[in-house]
C-alpha cells in the first residue's frame, strides 16, 4: 500500500488549494472497501482528523473547525480521494496527512507522506 499525498502549498487568508491522494499498489476492490482520510498537525500541537470518507457509501466526515469551508470526495477509478479547502485561515496552516485504512488490511492505519500547508494573514 501507497499513499502518495500532493497539492500543498502557500495561499493567502481566504485562498482555496486542493490535496489530493493517491492510493496504489492495490485493486480497486480494496481501495473502495476503505476509509481514507485527511489529517493535519501544526506546530506543536497533535495530529488532528479533518475530514474523512467511507469510500463504498461516499459518506463523509469533518472536523467542526473545517465544516462548510473543506469537501473530501473521491474518484474510485484513479483510487484517489481529495481536499477541497477553501475560505483557508492561518489556523489552517499544517502539515496535511492523507490516512487509509483498508479492510483487506485489517483496519490498520497507512499514511502518506505530508504535505504542507501555509496560509498567511
Amino acid at each position: 500500500v501507497q499513499l502518495q499525498a500532493s497539492g500543498g502549498g502557500s495561499v493567502q487568508a481566504g485562498g482555496s488549494l486542493r490535496l489530493s491522494c493517491a492510493a496504489s499498489r492495490m485493486i480497486l476492490s480494496t481501495f473502495r472497501d476503505s476509509t481514507m482520510g485527511w489529517y493535519r498537525q501544526a506546530p506543536g500541537k497533535e495530529r488532528e482528523l479533518v475530514a474523512s470518507m467511507i469510500i463504498r457509501s461516499g459518506i463523509p466526515n469533518y472536523a467542526d473547525s473545517v465544516k462548510g469551508r473543506f469537501t473530501i470526495s473521491r474518484d474510485n477509478n484513479k483510487k484517489t480521494v481529495y481536499l477541497q479547502m477553501n475560505s483557508l485561515t492561518p489556523e489552517d496552516t499544517a502539515v496535511y496527512y492523507c490516512n487509509g485504512r483498508f479492510t483487506a488490511y485489517s483496519g490498520i492505519n497507512f499514511w502518506g507522506h505530508g504535505t504542507l500547508v501555509t496560509v498567511s494573514s
